[in-house]
């Protein structure tokens, strides 16, 4: 098996849309204004790389591992982040569009998501222990058995938390938006 590496390099405006990715590493790299729509990134290795103004929608990353890496200003509607390798998994998140992504069962603890759109995603059974939701709109996103520890909602809106399936402890939350946490009991607050 051919495994391809590629240390300290930019990629800038890659059209590569409903294309497929195999066996590649990528250490290092820069990802500029790049679209990988509908792309398959099967079992790949990307370390310390960036993905700026780069459009991920619906891309798929299966047995893939991301270690320590930033998306910003990047769609990435819809990707299912759960396929990921477990091993050393690190993400940040600043001015995204997150949409409809699914990261169920990661651990990703100290995840910052900064300044995005996280509206019907999926966060069931997760460990965001110490992470920072920023300036996120959560609309229809889904918490279930996550932990949720010394997490950071002071400036994320609309979300919709059980903190009787969830473990809140510590968490951060602004007292205006505390509706968040009652909205199963179907109750008005003024």
């Amino acid at each position: 098996m051919e495994v391809l590496t590629h240390y300290n390099k930019s990629f800038k405006k890659i059209i590569y849309a409903e294309k497929e990715t195999k066996n590649r590493e990528f250490d290092t790299c820069n990802f500029i204004n790049c679209d990988f729509s509908n792309g398959v990134f099967l079992s790949s290795l990307f370390t310390n790389c960036v993905f700026t103004g780069c459009n991920l929608t619906m891309s798929k990353f299966n047995h893939c591992q991301l270690d320590n890496i930033t998306f910003k200003d990047c769609k990435l509607l819809g990707v299912n982040f759960s396929s990921c390798n477990d091993f050393l998994f690190s993400l940040k998140f600043d001015s995204c569009i997150l949409d409809c992504s699914s990261f169920t069962r990661k651990k990703m603890q100290k995840t910052p998501f900064i300044n995005s759109s996280i509206k019907d995603a999926d966060f069931s059974e997760c460990d965001l222990t110490n992470s920072l939701f920023k300036n996120v709109d959560l609309t229809n996103s889904i918490f279930n058995n996550t932990n949720l520890k010394s997490v950071n909602f002071l400036t994320a809106k609309n979300y919709s938390i059980d903190p009787e399936k969830n473990n809140i402890k510590k968490a951060k939350f602004s007292s205006q938006d505390i509706a968040g946490l009652l909205s199963k009991y179907d109750i008005l607050i003024k």
